[in-house]
């Protein structure tokens, strides 16, 4: 998946951060795992445990949580998720390290189901051509189920989706507006902009669109006998409306709503989700953010075995972190430590271990030569008292370019 992973770096310019909404959007998250707790999702006591195969990820994926596993025990159950033939204890590292891989992979376009959207390199949408992909409806089912286990559990997914792909999930499709196709199709948003912003009484519209079925240009109306019905300054606003919801559901309706049947089949009751959150609240619930605020990194870290805050390694580690790395350099770091490159939306206080909230951690640890370890688990990096800034910036680096597999001593 490593053509992919560029790509998921690139977005900390797009996110805003949102600091003023940051305790509101905090207390309903509280509120809503809350409110999952008390129905009784992911509680337990039971565990569901899943051995996965990295080689062969998303189809092992596929075939247990699709076939294998029954859809109740995904709901009630603790899940507990191992990489096959791999060391390590599960304390959650591998199992946020699957939902990073996993998600990393199903929305990579490479495979076929999705497509960049027009205007960015990270932000995805459903393909037409996915179609053209065998079993595509099921797969489009596993994809909204994970979503909704990853959700439920309290793992982040790597892959940000078009605002309309969130409604969807909500069940808003009534509520597409002009904006959510700007993404999606820059040129006909102008031209449907231009229709809202102007006289249309002489431009000879009519309730019905020309579209392209395998190769045959169809006539396709957008309300019954749309094709004698002229749109007017009075009936503009259902026009737009109309179009609108075409165009962007225009070769993936039926996949949007395999999506969205594959989400519901987990949570349920889509009133749990709607009542709580608005689509940019469900994309920060499922994805996290990607803005890095390195002030708060190191508030929340800890340290162990000696080490401190003026201790002459942590202030070259931190020179390093924040002087020398880049933004993508400084995800895959928090990625070979905790696991995932996703920050949870309140910020590192609310990093998330195997069993609750987990700062941070950089402990002293190994002789002075040995590339850094980490522990997943317990979000903790073991760093070796190097002799000199040179060769903490080197091993560092090493051990987050080159170190994939997970593993505890």
């Amino acid at each position: 998946s490593s053509s992919s992973s560029s790509s998921s770096y690139r977005r900390s310019s797009t996110q805003h951060p949102a600091s003023s909404r940051r305790p509101c959007f905090q207390q309903k998250l509280r509120s809503f795992y809350k409110k999952l707790d008390s129905k009784g999702y992911a509680t337990g006591p039971a565990k569901t445990k899943v051995s996965i195969s990295r080689n062969n990820l998303l189809a092992d994926a596929f075939e247990k949580f699709m076939n294998q596993i029954p859809k109740k025990d995904l709901q009630r159950n603790k899940l507990f998720i191992t990489f096959t033939g791999e060391e390590g204890l599960d304390y959650g590292g591998p199992s946020r390290e699957f939902f990073l891989l996993m998600s990393r992979q199903f929305f990579n376009p490479y495979y076929g189901f999705f497509e960049y959207s027009a205007s960015d390199q990270y932000t995805l949408q459903i393909s037409p051509m996915s179609k053209f992909n065998e079993n595509y409806t099921e797969w489009m089912r596993f994809g909204g189920r994970m979503l909704a286990v990853a959700l439920i559990n309290q793992y982040l997914v790597d892959a940000f989706l078009v605002r309309p792909l969130y409604k969807a999930l909500l069940r808003e499709h009534q509520s597409f507006t002009l904006a959510d196709l700007e993404s999606l199709d820059p040129e006909f948003y102008q031209s449907l902009l231009w229709i809202k912003e102007n006289n249309v009484e002489n431009q000879d519209l009519f309730f019905y669109v020309n579209e392209d079925q395998c190769g045959k240009i169809i006539e396709k109306e957008l309300k019954p006998d749309g094709k004698n019905c002229q749109v007017t300054e009075r009936n503009k606003r259902e026009f737009l409306d109309l179009i609108i919801k075409w165009r962007i559901e225009r070769g993936v309706q039926e996949q949007i709503d395999c999506f969205v049947r594959g989400f519901y089949e987990i949570i349920g009751d889509h009133k749990l989700i709607s009542s709580m959150f608005d689509a940019r609240e469900l994309e920060l619930a499922l994805c996290g953010t990607m803005e890095i605020d390195l002030s708060d990194w190191r508030v929340n870290t800890e340290y162990r075995g000696g080490y401190h805050a003026q201790h002459h390694v942590i202030e070259w580690f931190w020179f390093c972190v924040e002087k020398r790395f880049d933004n993508e350099q400084r995800l895959k770091l928090l990625q070979f430590v905790t696991g995932t490159s996703s920050i949870p939306y309140e910020g590192f206080s609310a990093l998330r271990g195997s069993n609750g909230p987990r700062r941070f951690c950089i402990e002293r640890w190994g002789i002075s030569d040995a590339l850094p370890r980490a522990h997943t688990c317990f979000n903790r990096l073991d760093l070796p008292s190097y002799t000199s800034y040179d060769i903490l910036h080197n091993k560092l680096l090493l051990a987050i370019e080159e170190t994939n597999t997970f593993g505890i001593q």
